[in-house]
């Protein structure tokens, strides 16, 4: 390649301003690409922290050493017009979760075709079914009696959830607010507001009320009893752990388990039937042996 002299020099004088500009950039080389994600890992788990926080945290816990500032450089950059030091609406509602009561209504139907409705009442913490009730005229007294019996109960409830259904009238929210809970409306055709008690509602239907035919009010009552008894002491709950809501107490004397898929030796595997084999519960008792 035939090239003037001039070329040359200038190539020499970009190549050199290249050089030294990599051998002059600014600042300390960056941190591991594992300590980057730690630091972003931390920073979105923890939306209060700031980079003092941070940086202390990794002091203090895991013996890294790292300045604020180096901390503050590989923070998640919020976007703008987000509040800083706030936090999630699940952290909120998990704070307060143990607190809340969750109320609706869902219609039955009979073998005679009568339309019953079943009342619910869940507590959002602990996933329980506080209270089942069924009439065949609801009305807001009713509906009142029902809801003194789950709020007296003593949990500690401070606040109830419930759509905006005429029965639920002025008069009972001024009743249940006396008792020193505080009702919270959810928006108009909104179900996901009260998503809990929804569920628990399909929960019933798929589980216990898709399979059988109530004979009568009474007889509804009997199967709703029934099943939850099992949805409140038998029944896993995946939001728990999984875990139950009223878990039984373990029978003394089982060894526990040797290995992950293996059974002890003189344990024995027990089923307890639910509406009359619909469901089944299974527990560990020891084996007994024989003299």
């Amino acid at each position: 390649m035939v090239v003037r002299a001039e070329t040359i020099v200038r190539w020499h004088r970009a190549g050199w301003r290249l050089f030294w500009r990599y051998k002059s950039r600014v600042g300390r080389p960056p941190i591991p690409l594992e300590l980057r994600q730690l630091i972003r890992r931390m920073a979105s788990e923890n939306p209060l922290w700031g980079e003092d926080r941070i940086a202390n945290e990794l002091l203090v816990k895991l013996g890294i050493r790292v300045s604020p500032r180096t901390v503050r450089k590989y923070m998640p950059v919020k976007p703008p017009g987000d509040p800083g030091g706030d936090q999630r609406w699940s952290t909120f509602l998990k704070n307060h979760a143990k607190a809340i009561l969750a109320c609706d209504f869902f219609v039955a139907v009979t073998a005679t075709f009568r339309m019953l409705y079943v009342f619910v009442v869940i507590e959002h913490g602990t996933r329980r079914l506080a209270h089942i009730n069924v009439t065949a005229n609801p009305s807001a007294e009713w509906t009142l009696q029902q809801l003194r019996e789950a709020v007296g109960n003593g949990g500690g409830h401070r606040y109830l959830i419930h759509d905006r259904d005429r029965i639920f009238a002025k008069h009972l929210d001024d009743s249940i607010r006396a008792l020193g809970v505080e009702v919270l409306r959810t928006p108009v055709a909104s179900p996901k507001a009260n998503s809990l008690c929804e569920r628990v509602i399909g929960t019933a239907r798929r589980e216990c009320l898709d399979w059988l035919i109530p004979i009568s009010e009474a007889h509804l009552r009997a199967i709703l009893k029934c099943w939850v008894t099992h949805y409140n002491g038998g029944r896993p709950h995946s939001a728990l752990g999984p875990g139950v809501p009223d878990p039984p107490v373990k029978p003394e004397g089982i060894p526990k388990l040797e290995t992950r898929h293996r059974l002890a030796a003189d344990v024995l595997v027990l089923a307890k039937s639910i509406l009359g084999g619909l469901h089944h519960e299974y527990s560990l008792a020891a084996a007994r042996t024989s003299a």
